[in-house]
């Protein structure tokens, strides 16, 4: 049997120098907020690679966090963790598929929004038709079936985990490393996340965080996704989508959906 430079190691001595021994690192994605830094890896069989290093204590928990997620949830649009590295210098790693597409929101440590200007990457999404946000929506909704399936829920879930492939018109789902079993009760002030997106519960202390709290992060994208601007002034679904989108980001969450499945199908009543 062949060894695989990637998915046989198991320790290397440092992450990066070690990628550079087995291929062409191609892309460095060194300013992420997360606390990570990420890189494109080509070896020798033409074959590309994504390997997600935590160069601190808090992205370390997130990235542990994320193996269990992606050892309990499988998707197509789900982008998966297939192995770990451990460094004896610096953090420990996860190697996963190269997948194309652009990320639709790409905060880094020196600059944050911009997704309005006509080259951003979440604007080009929003200039295309309906129909292919309406495609990307449902894959959405789909991957989270899967999540609520498993017994998890959405935490940090935002614009920033959408890689959209143009070309395809495919929406994958990366970085999910806040994806927690639920239900929980939240034992600090709030969760990581945009504020665009959370739901009132996860900024307050001792509040129950569910499938309830998803539905919400899943309106909110919904939302922001079919809008033609960033402003949320001009919404390109029917008045019955805009209704399920409503119900979904309702402050008390006993008045939204109940969890991802009823969301879904509620969603795809409007839709067909």
């Amino acid at each position: 049997m062949t060894h695989h430079p990637l998915l046989d190691a198991t320790e290397v001595p440092r992450t990066e120098p070690y990628l550079r021994t087995v291929g062409e690192v191609f892309r460095a994605f060194r300013e992420q907020d997360s606390g990570c830094v990420s890189y494109g890896v080509r070896p020798a069989n033409g074959e590309r690679w994504f390997v997600k290093e935590a160069t601190t204590a808090a992205a370390r928990r997130s990235l542990d966090r994320a193996w269990t997620f992606h050892r309990a949830v499988r998707h197509p649009a789900i982008v998966p963790q297939l192995h770990r590295l451990a460094a004896r210098s610096g953090g420990p790693a996860v190697v996963m598929p190269w997948c194309p597409g652009e990320v639709l929101y790409h905060p880094t440590l020196r600059r944050h929004g911009g997704r309005a200007h006509p080259d951003h990457p979440l604007a080009r999404f929003r200039a295309q038709p309906v129909a292919p946000v309406l495609r990307a929506v449902d894959r959405l909704l789909d991957a989270h079936l899967a999540v609520e399936a498993a017994g998890f829920v959405a935490v940090d879930l935002y614009d920033g985990v959408f890689l959209y492939d143009f070309d395809a018109g495919d929406l994958r789902l990366i970085d999910l490393d806040e994806y927690r079993p639920g239900p929980f009760t939240l034992e600090a002030d709030r969760l990581p996340g945009s504020r665009r997106f959370m739901a009132p519960e996860e900024r307050r202390r001792g509040s129950r965080i569910d499938g309830r709290t998803t539905v919400h992060a899943l309106g909110r994208a919904i939302r922001l996704l079919l809008d033609a601007g960033d402003e949320e002034r001009a919404w390109r679904g029917t008045a019955e989508q805009l209704a399920v989108v409503d119900r979904a980001v309702r402050a008390d969450p006993a008045e939204r959906f109940t969890g991802v499945a009823e969301l879904a199908a509620a969603w795809r009543r409007s839709v067909s």
